[in-house]
């Protein structure tokens, strides 16, 4: 929540994404921000929550707190309009339909006293946070493609292996080499790889009684 003008004014430049912007309507009041948990939606805030936010920034208006029967608006930061041509702390809105209004008909003190025992007064870097919330951002989106190309890469794998090992030749071949088998002359004719019909002309030839015509 920002106290004047000028923290609204830094709370506005450096907010999150999952931050939700909280003012009186149409009065002036502090800037009341809820920061949500990634994932959630600004549309399914608890209604108790909702009216908790709702009584802070009427009791954090001069004229609002004095007033009866008045509205709170709200909405993501992300659709926060500002233009150079405004003033410290003024916004207006990207799209006035993405607004939601909550009807506060009292202050009630028991709310505001509850939220009182639990304030803690914090003067962070907003702009150091914010950096500091985007690296941590970018770092997850890079491990969760990191784990997807590396989960495409084992389907690959497995995909290549189931073929590798449905291919029979592959397989006959694997085997082979694994005990040093050597193919003879007819799983040569069967499965290939066998000499040239020029060898098998040369037995034809008579190279064979050649080679053992001294056993004669």
């Amino acid at each position: 929540m920002g106290k004047d003008k000028f923290e609204n004014e830094d709370l506005i430049k450096h907010g999150w994404p999952e931050d939700v912007w909280f003012h009186v309507d149409k009065l002036s009041s502090a800037h009341v921000y809820l920061r949500l948990t990634q994932g959630q939606s600004w549309e399914s805030i608890p209604p108790s929550l909702v009216m908790d936010l709702a009584q802070l920034c009427k009791a954090n208006s001069i004229e609002g707190n004095k007033k009866d029967d008045i509205t709170i608006i709200y909405t993501p930061w992300s659709n926060l309009l500002k233009r150079g041509d405004m003033a410290t702390g003024q916004v207006s809105f990207k799209n006035p339909r993405t607004v939601k209004r909550i009807h506060v008909p009292m202050r009630d003190n028991s709310i505001i006293n509850r939220l009182n025992k639990t304030k803690r007064e914090l003067f962070p870097d907003l702009a150091l946070a914010r950096m500091d919330r985007d690296k941590e951002e970018s770092r997850v989106k890079k491990n969760a493609m990191r784990k997807i190309v590396q989960e495409e890469r084992q389907v690959q794998e497995e995909r290549k292996k189931k073929k590798e090992e449905s291919d029979y030749g592959k397989v006959f071949e694997n085997a082979r080499k694994a005990k040093g088998w050597k193919p003879n002359k007819v799983s040569e004719d069967l499965f290939g790889g066998g000499e040239s019909d020029d060898d098998d002309n040369a037995v034809s030839n008579g190279r064979f009684d050649d080679d053992f015509s001294d056993l004669l």
